[in-house]
C-alpha cells in the first residue's frame, strides 16, 4: 500500500491534535501502515486539500472537503476510541 497523507487539525494546531496525532501514530504503528501525519490548524486544510487522502480533527469543519473527514472527539474524551479507529482504518482503506 502506498503512503498516505493524514491531517490531524484542531482549531489552533497545537494542543488537541497533538493528542490525536499520537493516537493516530498508534494505530497506524499496530497495523503496519505507512502514513505521513501533518499537524496543522483547520483553517489551514485547504492548503493540504489535495494531496491528502484524510483529515481528521476535533473541531467542527466549517465546509466541506474533497478528502473523508473523520472527527476524533472521542479520542479526547476517551469514550468509543474504537468506533474512531475504525472510521479512520476504513476512510484509509485498511
Amino acid at each position: 500500500m502506498a503512503q498516505k497523507t493524514i491531517l490531524v487539525a484542531c482549531g489552533a494546531g497545537i494542543a488537541t491534535s497533538t493528542v490525536v496525532n499520537k493516537r493516530i501514530e498508534d494505530l497506524l504503528a499496530s497495523r503496519g501502515i505507512d502514513a505521513k501525519l501533518i499537524q496543522c490548524k483547520i483553517a489551514e486544510v485547504p492548503s493540504y486539500e489535495d494531496t491528502a487522502d484524510l483529515l481528521v480533527t476535533t473541531t467542527i469543519p466549517p465546509r466541506a472537503y474533497k478528502i473523508p473527514v473523520v472527527k476524533a472527539v472521542n479520542y479526547l474524551m476517551g469514550m468509543n476510541t474504537e468506533k474512531t479507529d475504525q472510521e479512520i482504518l476504513d476512510a484509509l482503506g485498511s
